[in-house]
């Protein structure tokens, strides 16, 4: 751990974001046919949110990924009613959402202890099973981590995004001048003085044809659904992916990334967004700096320069736009403060929304009774 500046940083390496486990529940015991006697019914499977608890600490745990609950009781003289079988429980983080083979939601974890059943025990034997037991329910189920960060970096492959998140919070991402160097979720955590925690993630980067799953698409844009902010970070000179496709300048960047956005999930757009222009250290990067704030300020006047499918149905607006370099560290400290800035304003806004709703159930509990 380093001091930098305002705050601590500290180093978060590549996670897991979704695990595929085996799960069954307990078989029932056996019956007692003479006297009527009722085996015990089988354990059952438990997904269970922990707080501290991540996908890559339950892989390494249970790396076999089986979870079986116990067998029920078999019924006996002494005990005619046989017991239940001992319930499995998995651990999983806050923020999971749970799905079955066939992608049917099963449930979420959104808080500590949050609880779903995804096998359930076989019942123990009785008079119309002939009283032998059922076996417990088998399932293959897919642990899916959603809520990842704070922030989530928005932006084309190659537009520094990894360079940023190893400048704010000293994760160490695979950096390159070549697309697509983030396969993976990469997370970073800005420590500040105070000792507030900001978590930034880097996701695989988009590319135009996202929402239709092209590239990484559907992937990216899924970790973006529970990110609280967007950071969108475009390279000031713009980018190209390869040479068969368009280049396209950093305001053309913002409108195609703002309509990746829209076609794949419009409640995307209504998240708080801040836009970090990199690459600053180029040369005219001012001039073209300046070029794009005429164009963000009354984006209107250009979009008759893109072809109708490409123009998003409403514009994002921006809290803060920071011109930054990722390379030598120009404009960072001023855009963990915007970052930091923006959210104290979001989490206002959240308790303000809370305690308003909290008022008005008194008040209408008040004007009931």
């Amino acid at each position: 751990m380093v001091r930098c500046g305002c705050a601590l940083l500290r180093k978060y390496g590549n996670f897991i974001d979704n695990l595929r486990i085996f799960t069954k529940g307990g078989s029932g015991g056996m019956g007692y046919p003479r006297l009527g006697g009722e085996g015990g019914r089988g354990g059952d499977v438990w997904v269970v949110a922990h707080k501290n608890m991540t996908l890559k600490q339950l892989k390494n745990k249970y790396p076999q990924k089986r979870f079986v609950a116990g067998g029920g009781a078999n019924s006996r003289v002494s005990a005619l009613k046989g017991s239940k079988g001992k319930d499995c429980e998995v651990p999983a983080p806050v923020g999971v959402s749970v799905t079955d083979e066939n992608g049917e939601v099963l449930g979420e974890l959104n808080k500590e202890k949050d609880r779903i059943l995804v096998a359930k025990g076989g019942l123990g034997g009785k008079l119309h099973t002939n009283f032998l037991p059922l076996k417990g329910q088998k399932r293959i189920i897919h642990l899916d981590l959603k809520v990842i960060a704070d922030v989530g970096l928005v932006g084309f492959p190659n537009a520094g995004k990894s360079s940023l998140l190893s400048r704010v919070s000293h994760a160490t991402p695979v950096i390159a001048s070549y697309a697509f160097t983030t396969l993976r979720p990469e997370l970073g955590k800005i420590m500040y003085n105070d000792f507030k925690q900001i978590s930034v993630a880097d996701l695989p980067g988009l590319i135009e044809g996202a929402h239709m799953n092209k590239g990484m698409g559907h992937k990216f844009l899924k970790h973006l659904e529970r990110t609280r902010q967007l950071l969108f970070v475009v390279d000031i000179s713009g980018f190209q992916l390869s040479s068969v496709t368009p280049y396209r300048t950093a305001f053309e960047t913002i409108i195609l990334l703002t309509k990746e956005l829209e076609l794949y999930k419009e409640e995307l757009q209504t998240k708080p967004a801040l836009l970090a222009v990199n690459k600053m250290d180029l040369p005219d990067a001012q001039v073209k700096l300046h070029e794009l704030m005429k164009q963000l300020q009354k984006p209107e006047d250009f979009l008759h320069l893109f072809e109708a499918k490409m123009i998003p149905e409403k514009a994002i607006e921006f809290q803060h736009i920071i011109p930054i370099s990722a390379v030598t560290g120009e404009g960072i400290e001023e855009l963990k403060n915007c970052i930091r800035e923006s959210l104290d304003e979001q989490d206002d806004k959240e308790n303000d929304a809370f305690h308003n709703k909290q008022l008005l159930s008194l008040q209408r509990s008040g004007s009931a009774s």
